[in-house]
């Protein structure tokens, strides 16, 4: 069956096919996400599989090579004693992403585009810092967009809260566990923003993730993917900034 929209998936072209689009567009996009606890209700990849929406959205729209998500990222000390959560050190991350940009510019990329939904402040770091001979870095950090209109019990997106819940729920609503959130339907309500108790805290939940819905979740994504779509890739040159 023949394809309705080019490929543009690296992993899936041959080396030939990644040559001839690089002649044309020497852009490459790379989602970089995080292993970690997101609560009873989210899945650990659950930063993992915003960046690599957002960067399959954005590759698709404007005709730009994605790299394969790299799935590990530097995470909180505190979520170690959950199960599942891996972390890489800020050297690692930073010297992984390195070699690898390395081996691309090489080849002929000339603008790296780092999406990350991970808004841990070493893990920024690690990408904020990476080196090339010549080929620009722009990282993108999905949150750093100002959503606060958008939510009813938070004032920004807290870690497996209500906007990165909602996300997930608009995005990959068969990976979601809402039956498992503690907090009370009234604490989804009002401006209470403590952590509903402690048994709550342990499970890795942030607080008011009970007040995510998918529509919430739709209008956020459209925002954030707005936001990269404007800062990165419709901006005249020389207006645009490596960070978002």
């Amino acid at each position: 069956m023949e394809r309705s929209r080019p490929l543009l998936s690296l992993s899936e072209l041959s080396w030939i096919d990644v040559a001839a689009h690089l002649a044309r567009d020497s852009r490459l996009i790379i989602p970089v996400g995080a292993i970690e606890q997101h609560g009873p209700h989210l899945p650990l990849a659950s930063n993992v599989l915003i960046a690599r929406r957002l960067a399959t959205d954005l590759s698709e729209e404007f005709g730009v090579l994605r790299a394969p998500t790299f799935h590990y990222g530097v995470t909180r000390d505190g979520d170690h004693a959950f199960a599942g959560t891996a972390s890489l050190s800020r050297k690692t991350l930073h010297r992984c992403m390195n070699e690898l940009l390395s081996d691309w510019e090489r080849q002929g990329v000339t603008e790296f585009v780092i999406i990350t939904a991970q808004s841990y402040e070493p893990h920024l770091e690690s990408l904020a810092t990476l080196v090339t001979r010549r080929a620009r870095v722009r990282v993108v950090e999905a949150w750093d967009v100002d959503i606060s209109d958008l939510l009813d019990a938070q004032s920004g997106p807290l870690h497996a809260g209500e906007a990165e819940t909602s996300v997930m729920l608009y995005l990959y609503p068969e990976l979601v566990r809402m039956d498992r959130l503690r907090a009370s339907s009234a604490r989804g309500q009002g401006g209470d923003r403590r952590p509903a108790s402690r048994d709550e805290a342990e499970l890795g939940a942030a607080d008011l993730a009970a007040a995510a819905t998918a529509e919430k979740g739709r209008r956020i994504y459209q925002r954030i993917l707005d936001a990269i779509r404007r800062a990165v890739f419709l901006a005249p040159a020389d207006q645009e900034s490596d960070t978002l």
